[in-house]
């Protein structure tokens, strides 16, 4: 993929730290990395101790700096060309990653932090200690999950809701079913009206927050539930693999909010859609200048990985997996929810 003309700031960031930038099709992005979140994107495709993570990791196109000249020396990810740019002003790298939310018309965005311990071995004690208090404070400690932020489309006012941090900081563990109904809203038995409004941000503030969008009618949340509850299911079982200590790192969530797109995502998938394929007819899309093949109507990938070693030995990182399995439940629950909501409306 190329990377040429303007970068701009990520629009749809709703998590982790600010910086990072869009190439000029939207198709990747540049995020500023530290040195071993750098290598661990380059032992990806080279560590055996890491292959079962490798599908459900966004792909790496290599590093590059913004400035200067070409490096082909440097190594390049297996899963791209050499995209190493030597920087004239900063000694750090950013990574190439490709955007997950490019695929989408209009992307509801899910970070969702995993882990029950948030400070790698080389904390400080006053970092430890203040990591601590935050993992208690907050629903890490107790679940292993903290709703980092998320965006939702409100196809009313065509507007993007963007619920910040202090939402998943301030809420309690008994909150958390809330939270993922506020991603995961239902639509309305009335469609919303047409809008031709452009697609502004709106801040929910958590006490004040504006309506959470439209959502998705239950006949095509409720398959999209399942089938992200399976994916998701298959992310554990790569994680109870590897030997590991992932702190920091996250799932990201994403689907499309669109209707029709999400209803052509939803019969793709029926029908036995692969990814693999749908990359290829995506190069090919752009390639001629027409619009994104329809695809999977949802992804999911764990994401942000500065703090992330291999361990041999050790066994899988325990507070990741009671992450992923309180995640697991909160969409068992909410699968309930949707369908509960459709047996209502048909009485």
């Amino acid at each position: 993929m190329p990377l040429s003309g303007v970068v701009t700031p990520l629009e749809s960031q709703v998590g982790g730290h600010p910086g990072v930038l869009a190439s000029e099709d939207g198709s990747l992005l540049i995020k500023p990395a530290l040195e071993h979140e750098v290598a661990f994107y380059h032992s990806l495709s080279t560590n055996p101790d890491f292959a079962p993570l490798r599908p459900f990791v966004p792909k790496f196109y290599g590093t590059l700096r913004l400035e200067g000249q070409v490096d082909n020396s440097a190594p390049a990810g297996e899963q791209g060309g050499p995209l190493v740019v030597v920087d004239t002003f900063a000694d750090t790298h950013s990574i190439v990653l490709e955007n997950l939310s490019h695929r989408f018309l209009k992307p509801n965005i899910l970070d969702i932090k995993l882990g029950t311990v948030l400070y790698d071995d080389e904390a400080t004690p006053e970092k430890r200690a203040r990591m601590e208090k935050t993992a208690r404070d907050t629903t890490s400690f107790e679940t292993g999950v903290r709703l980092t932020g998320f965006q939702v489309y409100d196809l009313v006012t065509g507007k993007v809701v963007n619920t910040p941090k202090a939402y998943g900081k301030s809420i309690k563990a008994a909150d958390l079913p809330d939270g993922i109904a506020r991603f995961f809203p239902i639509a309305p038995e009335a469609p919303p009206p047409e809008t031709n409004a452009p697609a502004t941000v709106t801040i929910a503030v958590p006490g004040n927050e504006p309506s959470q969008g439209t959502g998705l009618p239950a006949d095509i949340l409720e398959p999209i539930l399942e089938s992200l509850r399976e994916d998701i299911a298959e992310i554990r079982d790569a994680l109870a693999e590897v030997h590991m200590r992932m702190v920091g790192g996250s799932l990201l969530v994403i689907y499309e909010a669109d209707l029709e797109r999400a209803r052509e995502g939803l019969h793709w998938l029926e029908e036995g859609g692969d990814e693999e394929d749908e990359d290829e007819d995506e190069d090919e899309a752009d390639e001629n200048g027409s619009k994104q093949p329809v695809g999977p109507p949802y992804i999911v990938k764990l994401i942000d990985f500065a703090h992330t070693k291999i361990v041999p030995g050790a066994g899988p990182d325990e507070g990741v997996l009671k992450g992923v399995d309180t995640v697991l439940s909160l969409l068992h629950g909410r699968i309930e929810q949707v369908k509960a909501a459709a047996a209502s409306s048909k009485e």
